[in-house]
């Protein structure tokens, strides 16, 4: 006999208030007594921002999926060679391509890609990336030519369309070592993109063989691994466009039919659906794609030379790009400020207003600052460690360069141990009962100090040095687990990064962009470290984030900022104060918030 369920469906479950959404499914129904509504949880689609590439450019390629993507070649304004790898919060320097292009094809995943074709001038090279580096393939295209669509991964890949000395339908399969000629699209066109496999792939858009010279087409062609077919074609006709997915769930998006467009368009293996969701960032030409599906993928710079990235979506899921914000003013602006603690219970201490130094001290509640008690000894570009109700600050400058270390409570600063080696710009990490202090300027040569101390409450001792002499970098970590990223050196602006473990220094991932007085994230851990703004020179609103491996872009600071205090860890971070440019001493702060996935709930009515 047939249960109720089986036959009337199950009932509309009655609540008190929505259930936890993080973990509920598409369709879900449920009354909202309090409230007074029936809810259900809709499928969203939208685009966010991501982290910027590394190096802007346009008219390269893409390949992997939203988590795990692969940019490479393109122009600034130059041919490059340059790779980058998303993981999907930012970029990392990968290896570079041996045959610098643009206008190129890419297949593959993100430790497996293939990079083929591209020009002017048209070249037929072809290599392979395992994750690290390209190896040039003994196997190149039959017809050279650049702006082909391309898909596939790297043992079975295809290629198609473009441009060789005219417009092309040809199209190639590559088994991993060498190209045949496969069969050819029923429309010639350039400025294409594709997507899928070589047994089911896709092609879609471009610039169609006709008269006038430029006609953006709508045609969309399916490859079966022989030949082609014609698909749906795309509501809105466009060239140089990015695309992502597979043949039965693709993405169209950007490009330009004079003039550019900022549509997306989602392919179900039969028909072209336009997308509510639109680019942030209009891109005429040149943008790439990445994506398994048309539920998530990223579209990567584009042109003019651009070095945006977005994440669409389409889930149940509001996604919240990670960003920077104003938050509160300080009582006093100064630059070569310390700080410490975390974005909602930070510490800024010390530092210049603007002629002499200062031992202003202010608390930071994620709102607004409060001045408290002054430092004892006036001074700035000391070294900073702790929290906010039990904090270090370490050496210094003043008239002169101090060794004096001071240990706040919450409310005041006490004079403890000091230094066995005077100094100012020190890097430091840890508590303020268990601390490493490291680098600095001890005002005599050589200036570049290599020197490292640990605190353990009661005085300090010295320790193994670090590998590489500097000023003025970022510390964070712990005394046994303890990071020193960038900083100045005798050349000027340094990228090394050293890991401590306790008693020794360690070579770690460069910085992407070298820097000296930067801000840190004091309350990160060493393998999940976060440093924003500083030096270069010029100085620069440029962040990263470090894996205990690489560093990756995370999105920019508003403003320009050198010599700023900073707190937080890489997903709730503050920087306040500092240096701006033209030479501004800033009392302003901005807060970094990590990108948030919440599901969210939409009352059903009968409208």
């Amino acid at each position: 006999m047939s249960e109720y369920s089986g036959i009337r469906g199950t009932r509309v479950k009655y609540l008190a208030s929505d259930p936890t959404l993080n973990t509920s499914t598409e369709g879900q129904v449920w009354y909202n007594s309090t409230e007074g509504v029936l809810k259900s949880l809709v499928q969203l689609e939208a685009w966010s921002s991501g982290a910027p590439l590394i190096t802007a450019r346009d008219s390269l390629a893409g390949a992997g999926t939203q988590t795990a993507g692969l940019a490479f070649g393109g122009g600034n304004p130059g041919d490059l060679t340059a790779t980058e790898e998303y993981n999907g919060s930012g970029w990392a320097n990968g290896g570079a391509l041996n045959t610098a292009r643009k206008l190129l094809a890419g297949a593959g995943t993100q430790t497996a890609g293939l990079a083929f074709a591209g020009g002017p001038p048209n070249v037929t090279a072809t290599e392979e990336y395992d994750g690290s580096s390209w190896t040039t393939s003994p196997g190149s295209m039959s017809t050279a030519r650049r702006g082909l669509g391309g898909a596939g991964i790297q043992t079975a890949a295809i290629g198609f369309g473009g441009f060789s000395t005219v417009r092309t339908n040809a199209t190639e399969e590559y088994d991993g070592a060498t190209w045949t000629a496969g069969g050819n699209l029923s429309v010639t066109r350039t400025s294409l993109t594709g997507c899928g496999t070589l047994t089911a792939g896709l092609a879609f858009g471009g610039d169609a063989d006709s008269s006038p010279p430029t006609v953006s087409t709508t045609s969309t062609e399916e490859y079966n691994g022989t030949a082609w077919t014609a698909g749906g074609d795309l509501n809105n006709g466009r060239e140089s466009l990015g695309g992502a997915g597979i043949q039965t769930s693709a993405l169209a998006f950007g490009g330009q039919n004079a003039p550019a467009t900022n549509l997306t368009e989602a392919y179900d293996g039969t028909s072209w659906t336009t997308s509510p969701a639109t680019l942030g960032t209009g891109r005429p030409y040149g943008l790439a794609g990445a994506g398994a599906d048309n539920t998530a993928a990223l579209a990567i710079a584009g042109g003019p030379v651009l070095s945006a990235t977005e994440e669409y979506n389409k889930s149940i899921n509001v996604i919240t790009a990670a960003a920077w914000s104003s938050g509160g003013t300080m009582n006093t602006g100064r630059n070569a400020i310390g700080g410490t603690g975390t974005q909602t219970a930070a510490l800024a201490y010390g530092g210049s207003p603007g002629g002499g130094y200062s031992g202003a001290t202010e608390t930071y509640d994620g709102s607004s600052f409060s001045e408290v008690n002054d430092m004892n000894t006036a001074r700035g570009y000391v070294g900073s460690a702790g929290t906010q109700t039990a904090a270090l600050a370490i050496g210094g400058l003043g008239p002169v360069r101090y060794a004096n270390v001071e240990s706040f409570d919450g409310s005041s600063w006490s004079e403890i141990s000091d230094l066995n080696t005077l100094r100012s710009g020190t890097g430091a990490a840890g508590t303020s009962t268990s601390a490493v202090a490291f680098g600095g300027n001890p005002g005599s040569s050589p200036y570049y100090s290599v020197d490292t101390e640990e605190y353990n409450g009661s005085s300090w001792s010295e320790q193994n040095n670090l590998s590489t002499g500097r000023i003025a970098a970022v510390g964070s970590g712990t005394q046994t687990a303890a990071l020193a990223a960038g900083g100045e050196i005798s050349t000027g602006a340094s990228n090394a990064t050293e890991e401590y473990d306790g008693t020794s220094w360690t070579t770690g991932g460069a910085l992407i962009t070298a820097r000296y007085s930067a801000g840190p994230a004091t309350a990160a851990p060493q393998t999940d470290s976060f440093i924003f703004g500083g030096s270069t020179p010029p100085a620069t609103t440029a962040t990263e984030a470090y894996d205990g491996t690489s560093w990756s872009t995370r999105p920019s600071l508003a403003n320009i900022r050198r010599q700023g205090g900073g707190a937080g860890t890489s997903s709730a971070a503050v920087t306040f104060g500092g240096n701006s440019t033209p030479p501004t001493i800033l009392s302003s702060s901005e807060e970094f918030t990590g990108e948030t996935v919440a599901a969210t709930a939409s009352t059903l009515t009968t409208s």
